[in-house]
Formats: structure tokens, sequence, C-alpha cells
């Protein structure tokens, strides 16, 4: 199941922004990160695509939700000029950002190939 983040769940499951400078991932395993809001068309065609997913990788990776009107200083952190936007963050290495209502086959390709994660 997606989980809904507020600055302070993002910061201990994600990353602690306020206290560390340079990227330091704190989950345990890959997760992503839905930057939405729940005026947008294209936000909602990715929703059911992302519990599906959520529930495919279960205990592999989390699927994490931040809605932008809400979460106004997390959604400013990460430069979230459109949505939804989708953060695909490894364990190790940087995270990377990916625009626009994704098809579920790319987010499965993006699983494997950014996040080293396989059904």
């Amino acid at each position: 199941m997606t989980e809904h983040l507020t600055k302070e769940t993002f910061k201990s499951k994600v990353f602690d922004y306020e206290n560390n400078k340079e990227w330091k991932f704190e989950g345990d395993k890959p997760c992503i990160i839905d930057f939405y809001a729940d005026w947008c068309a294209p936000c909602k065609m990715v929703a059911p695509v992302l519990e599906e997913l959520s529930e495919d990788f279960n205990g592999k990776l989390d699927i994490y939700k931040v809605n932008t009107e809400e979460e106004q200083e997390l959604a400013a952190i990460f430069g979230i000029r459109s949505i939804p936007s989708i953060l695909f963050v490894p364990v190790d290495g940087q995270p990377q950002m990916a625009m626009g209502a994704l098809p579920k086959e790319t987010f499965i390709k993006a699983f494997k190939d950014v996040l080293g994660v396989e059904k």
C-alpha cells in the first residue's frame, strides 16, 4: 500500500534535509515518491497504478506519496514545478526524478534500471 508522507515522516523515512546538506537516504529499501495534488488529472491516473505496483513489489520497495498542496516545503526543496513528479530513490546513489504520468511498464523498467528491484 502506498503511504502518504508529511514533512516529519519524510525526514525520518527518506531524507532529513534539515540536518544533512549532502543526500543521505534514511530508508532500508529503495523507494519512489509521487509528488501529486488532488486536483491533478494525470496524478489521478497514476494513483491506481502505484497502488497495484505497491502490491506487486510488496517488501521490495516502498511507495510514498507527497501532496504538494499540503507539503509545499517538500515540493519546494525538490523543485517540483509540474505534477505528477516521481522521485526514484535507490538505497545507494543519487535519486532520479521523472515527470508526468508514467505507464506501469515504465515504472517496472525504472524499478529494475534505477532501483535494482525486480518482481
